[in-house]
């Protein structure tokens, strides 16, 4: 059977369009980064990719293709093609890739063809697909306008950011709610897993919303252990700002939904009720404990109490008032001063204040006047 679609070097119609993409490579090189919609699916595992490497180093290209081709004994080639025949048969429309679009990608296009499955390859690989990625996104800060969604913690800009369709959710990319409780279940994706989601996140909206400013929630640099580009935070910095303003009661109850009720559910989705509640509960004191420094040692040692107190309550009873003056104590005594102090420095910035429904019910006209 001859392929129906040609390879493609198409890179930002694979994108725009979510098709799903069969990565080749290795484990060890996709867990350091691939594209969403991507599904591992190696050719190599990690042990035949390293003596492989080897074999190029010492003897070169010829040696290490023979040698591949020995490792791929019938039993090896027959497991790796029905797992790549289950994906094109659930993913007609995909396309596959290795690194650089050589070998790897080849030999897997040649193996689907003799099988009876043609599918097309991604020409240039991951290195090429990076590449744009990469280019799209300095382009994308380049030419979107920014509006920053700024406000105290607790507020609920990450739900407004929701609400509101010309935005991107920089904390759902880096699967991180920001402030030194955001660790979420799952953990973070790696760097460059990040970069990717965000440079596809702002390529979709300045091709599919051309001409919008994109709503940004105010963040620093680093959200947990992912990092925006230098350019980009500078962008954040020179933009317009929409201050959201709430209650402290209400900020109480947005903290004690998010970081108690939601985070919980995550866990105990995943690990079970038991299980899940003591990683909800290591959470939040591994993370009172990483700003124990700048909570000084009796404050710190209050909150611990609290907290303590609030998880045993938690655990034996269900009930999780106990966690309201802990978030009180956080929001007033801790997170507001801090972000005072940045507010200051954002002042000539600011383009509108309000609570939620001011803002939701004023953003178009605050997104033309931007």
């Amino acid at each position: 059977m001859t392929q129906q679609r040609p390879d493609t070097n198409d890179y930002l119609s694979l994108f725009l369009n979510d098709i799903p993409l069969m990565d080749v490579r290795a484990p060890v090189e996709f867990s350091k980064g691939s594209f969403p919609l991507a599904s591992n699916l190696p050719i190599l595992d990690d042990h035949q990719r390293e003596i492989i490497g080897t074999e190029y180093k010492q003897q070169g290209q010829d040696s290490a293709i023979s040698l591949g081709y020995e490792l791929a004994t019938d039993e090896v080639r027959a497991e790796r093609v029905a797992g790549w025949q289950q994906f094109v048969q659930q993913h007609p429309e995909g396309y596959l890739f290795c690194f650089r679009g050589g070998q790897r990608s080849h030999i897997t296009q040649s193996w689907l063809a003799e099988s009876g499955s043609p599918y097309p390859l991604i020409k240039g690989g991951y290195k090429a697909l990076r590449r744009c990625l990469i280019d799209e996104l300095e382009k994308s800060v380049e030419e979107t306008q920014f509006i920053i969604l700024s406000g105290k913690t607790g507020t609920g800009k990450t739900r407004l950011i929701h609400d509101i369709d010309d935005s991107v959710d920089l904390e759902g990319l880096a699967n991180h709610r920001g402030s030194s409780f955001g660790r979420r279940y799952g953990g973070q994706p790696t760097q460059i897993d990040f970069e990717n989601r965000l440079s596809v996140a702002m390529l979709k909206h300045r091709h599919f919303k051309a001409g919008k400013p994109v709503l940004l929630e105010d963040e620093s640099k680093l959200i947990g252990r992912c990092s925006l580009s230098q350019a980009f935070k500078d962008k954040m910095q020179q933009s317009p700002i929409i201050l959201l303003e709430e209650t402290i009661e209400e900020r109480v109850e947005i903290g004690l939904q998010e970081y108690v009720s939601d985070n919980l559910a995550e866990f105990q989705a995943v690990y079970g009720e038991e299980e899940g509640f003591n990683q909800f509960s290591q959470g939040l004191t591994d993370s009172l404990h990483r700003i124990r420094r700048r909570l000084g040692g009796a404050r710190y040692q209050e909150l611990g109490d609290i907290l303590s107190e609030a998880l045993k309550q938690h655990e034996n009873q269900g009930v999780i008032d106990g966690y309201r003056p802990l978030i009180q104590h956080l929001l007033a005594g801790y997170y507001d001063p801090m972000y005072e102090y940045q507010l200051e420095q954002k002042q000539g910035r600011i383009l509108f204040k309000g609570n939620r429904e001011d803002i939701r019910n004023r953003y178009p006209e605050l997104a033309l006047q931007a």
